[in-house]
């Protein structure tokens, strides 16, 4: 009698895996290296791991089902070997798969709205019909619960694929999350760098953004690990930063754009938004005093070869907003939600325009020398 391999295999399909109720061909546990000299029939078997308590007896049966079909001339015994499945390692899903567009706004100093600004302008695209969602990066001082009104919200938890994700709160048509979620609103974050830069990592990778149009992130003032983190660990599409007109802020304003269009990090900045502009009294509309100085941020961008994307005027409402958790985006026929509005419209050409002309930003990579 002549063998061959399908013989063989059809003799095999009569072999059950105990546990899994199908035969062993069926199961893919039968290596494609079957070998026939004379009578001889050789053949590996594939386990997930060598120490397999079912190695002995799925060879056992092995050769009691090629002995009986097959006949007893055959030589089997001592002839199948066993091999170690290769481990399928499972293709990791980029971080942030979903979001098209991942936007830092950031500023050199602290108080010069920077805050206000990126919570307005998130509605503001929201409101556009844009997919939003918002990162508050300021571990130290996180003010999105607060400029939102949603100092009470706990973020829930999602089981996926075993692993715990978090889901971000939503309001105004945004998605937020900001460590002030996870800690008393009172107490003071006193943290080491690590553990700040590894607070922010979580916030990114485990929440359940889903698919975005624009992540806003916002950065806290100056330049710190925090940044470095963000840069490392996300693509960012651009930044945007926001300064008031007068010197001080302007040469802080400076060293941001400076930082973000640096050798090491190359981030396009696309652009610079001129906050607090001018005051305007709510009883005189129309007048406008340059409390900060005027056409500081204009300047500044011309010399830099940036954008000027947005002046957004000192308005007690936006003040008034950001305490309540109202922000003057929502009301968009007023002299602030029009400013937001058409920020936000500059923004998202700005984005687009970038996106056109600039290859996609890569994650970067710092090394010590």
């Amino acid at each position: 009698m002549s063998f061959y391999p399908q013989l063989v295999l059809d003799t095999l399909k009569h072999v059950v895996h105990p546990g899994k109720g199908q035969d062993i061909v069926t199961l893919g546990m039968v290596a494609d290296d079957i070998r026939i000299e004379g009578k001889r029939i050789s053949f590996s078997l594939l386990f997930d791991r060598a120490n397999d308590p079912l190695v002995a007896p799925i060879k056992k049966a092995c050769v009691q089902a090629i002995e009986t079909y097959i006949g007893d001339g055959v030589e089997i015994r001592g002839n199948i070997y066993v091999k170690v499945k290769p481990r399928q390692v499972k293709k990791e899903e980029p971080l942030l798969s979903g979001v098209k567009n991942v936007v830092a706004v950031a500023s050199g100093k602290g108080g010069v709205g920077k805050s206000t600004v990126t919570s307005n302008l998130a509605v503001a695209l929201a409101l556009q019909g844009f997919k939003v969602g918002l990162l508050d990066a300021d571990i130290f001082g996180p003010s999105m619960p607060k400029m939102f009104g949603t100092e009470d919200a706990r973020p829930m938890l999602e089981k996926v694929d075993g692993k715990d994700r978090i889901i971000p709160v939503e309001k105004y048509g945004v998605k937020l999350l900001s460590i002030g979620y996870f800690v008393n609103p009172e107490d003071a974050l006193v943290w080491r760098g690590a553990m700040a830069t590894n607070a922010l990592k979580q916030l990114i990778g485990d929440a359940l953004w889903g698919d975005l149009d624009y992540l806003m992130i916002d950065m806290p003032p100056g330049t710190s690990d925090i940044h470095l983190t963000i840069v490392q660990t996300l693509a960012l599409t651009g930044a945007v930063v926001v300064s008031t007109p007068q010197e001080v802020a302007l040469a802080d304003a400076r060293k941001g754009i400076s930082m973000f269009q640096g050798k090491q990090i190359d981030v396009p900045v696309l652009g610079l938004v001129e906050n607090m502009a001018w005051f305007t009294p709510a009883e005189l509309p129309d007048n406008k005093y340059y409390i900060f100085g005027e056409g500081g941020c204009k300047r500044l961008a011309e010399s830099l070869n940036v954008p000027l994307l947005g002046q957004i005027p000192i308005v007690q409402s936006i003040r008034e907003g950001g305490d309540e958790g109202l922000p003057s985006a929502l009301q968009p026929d007023t002299i602030t939600g029009m400013a937001f509005s058409q920020l936000a419209e500059a923004v998202v050409e700005a984005v687009e325009k970038r996106n056109s002309q600039l290859p996609p930003t890569k994650i970067v990579q710092i090394t010590k020398k």
